[in-house]
């Protein structure tokens, strides 16, 4: 049955309270970070698809940027295909060191991603991306040391089941997209040419509230706007860059609690448990991962909800999916972090 620790002085709920939409807001919100449209002008794609103007659009998601909801609008890339070696990683720390030691790491350029969490003794979790001349266990080593971790764990992938955050927002519910790689070539490295490494630094930067942002982008680059799109298209055939698409703050569009399941999977059954996790709506990233005397939990499966309450109903529901009914709710206290990677910067 599911484990839970939860101090009565912890929050459960990460801090930043919904921002007030309306539902033209969270139609346009549904769109953009389905698929953002890859055309001379995106936002009048936009605006024809939700019944707006093309200044509408641009000034509404300029409020939901202002307000947080959007963080980004930008190429979404593979780590691994760029050929960076990328880890989730669990730290213990007494209480009292925690907030000192998770903004020390936050300065690692490739830390994207970094959390408070309670239900076990590891209370901080974060990703770590270094290039491939650089050493993943090394640097995690150097930051636990540096730090004064009391316990450590590296947590590479085995096996990517899902991976892809999408909010249906009109309907308050998790969307969360099939994207589910080959785990047959998942890990293997893209060679790049040096004007691909500057399309891919061009691209996953902040895409501009313009009217024709991409021509801004074709022209720094020097080419074609029709060549720019041909390159992108190539990259999402290569796996290079998963999707083009708006990513949101999902505190602030309404989603407050979010929970890391974590399973303790049968061996002979790990396949079929990773695939029916994968299925739920609500689960956004799912993976296997290693296991240690300390650490029997080997599926990895991320929950958003809109409530607490709401996500313990997913992990039951999935529970009663998989067959499996020993895991553990780690949800996140504090957000220290959460950035995109800035690639061959």
């Amino acid at each position: 049955m599911a484990k839970q620790s939860t101090p009565s002085n912890a929050a459960t709920e990460t801090k930043g309270g919904p921002a007030e939409m309306d539902l033209l807001d969270k139609q346009i919100l549904n769109v953009i970070q389905s698929s953002f449209p890859m055309t001379e002008r995106p936002y009048q794609a936009v605006a024809d698809e939700i019944g707006l103007t093309e200044s509408g659009i641009i000034e509404r998601i300029r409020r939901l940027r202002r307000e947080n909801v959007v963080r980004q609008i930008s190429g979404i890339f593979d780590t691994r295909r760029l050929g960076y070696k990328t880890s989730l990683i669990a730290f213990t720390y007494p209480e009292d060191k925690l907030h000192k030691a998770a903004l020390y790491i936050n300065k690692h350029p490739g830390v994207s991603h970094n959390y408070a969490r309670i239900g076990h003794q590891f209370n901080l979790w974060f990703t770590l991306a270094v290039p491939p001349y650089e050493s993943l266990e090394e640097t995690a080593a150097d930051l636990a040391e540096k730090t004064k971790a009391t316990n450590w764990r590296l947590l590479p992938t085995i096996r990517f089941f899902k991976i892809g955050v999408n909010f249906d927002m009109v309907n308050g519910e998790g969307n969360a997209a099939d994207y589910a790689p080959d785990n047959d070539t998942w890990n293997k490295v893209e060679e790049l040419t040096d004007f691909e490494i500057q399309v891919i630094r061009e691209v996953q930067e902040d895409l501009s509230l313009e009217e024709q942002p991409f021509g801004e982008m074709a022209e720094r680059l020097g080419i074609p706007l029709t060549e720019m799109f041909s390159i992108l298209q190539g990259f999402e055939k290569r796996g290079v860059m998963r999707r083009y698409s708006a990513v949101l703050h999902h505190r602030k569009a309404g989603f407050r609690s979010n929970a890391m399941t974590v399973w303790n999977v049968p061996e002979d059954r790990k396949t079929e448990a990773g695939k029916a996790l994968a299925e739920s709506k609500w689960v956004s990233h799912c993976y296997e991962r290693p296991i240690f005397p300390d650490w029997p939990y080997s599926h990895f499966a991320m929950i958003h909800a809109t409530s607490r309450e709401r996500c313990e109903e997913v992990a039951k529901e999935l529970a009663a999916a998989t067959g499996v009914d020993d895991y553990l709710l780690l949800y996140s206290t504090r957000e220290y972090k959460k950035t995109r990677v800035r690639y061959f910067v």
